[in-house]
């Protein structure tokens, strides 16, 4: 086999890692099985990744530069700083609760971080950045509407994805894979979007 440079052989590995990890679980992301996932020496892996720490913050990086990046590419539209709003909460949602397993993922790293320093660290960095991520979008989308913000981006921000991950946790609690949320699990969104548009404009939440 054509020797291949450090530079490419990572982001393969990570991929990989990243696929296998998805479909069966983080525990089936050995070395060996990651190895076999790209079809190259174990000791590759090895290699690459002194450490699983290296591993798993490489993995949990590019899932993060997956997720975000899926939301950025979303249009607002044209509408009101509610509707757009509404549009880009509607896009997280389905960037986290794809069919693509990138949710369940998530919420096994973060469980898994509970027991282990090491990737508590590296969950705790994802969500920092994750908060700031939000309270960037929403600081720029409020200047384009000529809004001065009731309280803090961040602040809002992370009032937001703690309502947000309670209710992707309620979906994957109760829903298959692929299907849709149920009723209770819609209205708490729209509720949340309502709360958070709320919250910027300093005014009461509209809840119809």
């Amino acid at each position: 086999m054509a020797h291949v440079p450090a530079s490419e052989r990572r982001p393969q590995l990570v991929q990989a890692a990243l696929d296998l990890m998805t479909r069966e679980g983080i525990a089936a992301g050995s070395t060996r099985a990651i190895a076999a996932e790209l079809g190259v020496a174990q000791a590759t892996v090895h290699y690459t990744f002194g450490t699983k720490k290296d591993l798993y913050r490489a993995v949990v990086e590019q899932l993060t530069a997956e997720f975000i990046g899926q939301v950025r590419g979303v249009s607002p539209g044209d509408g009101t700083f509610g509707e757009q709003v509404a549009t880009l909460v509607h896009a997280l949602w389905e960037a986290a609760t794809g069919v693509d397993g990138r949710c369940i993922l998530l919420s096994e790293f973060a469980a898994l971080a509970m027991r282990e320093p090491d990737l508590q660290e590296i969950m705790g960095a994802l969500q920092h950045e994750v908060e700031n991520t939000a309270a960037e979008m929403l600081t720029a989308l409020a200047a384009t509407h000529g809004i001065t913000l009731a309280l803090p981006a961040r602040e809002i921000s992370v009032h937001f994805l703690t309502g947000f991950d309670g209710l992707t946790d309620r979906y994957l609690a109760l829903q298959a894979r692929g299907e849709r949320p149920d009723a209770d699990t819609l209205r708490g969104l729209d509720l949340l979007v309502a709360t958070t548009v709320g919250l910027c404009l300093g005014a009461p939440a509209a809840t119809r």
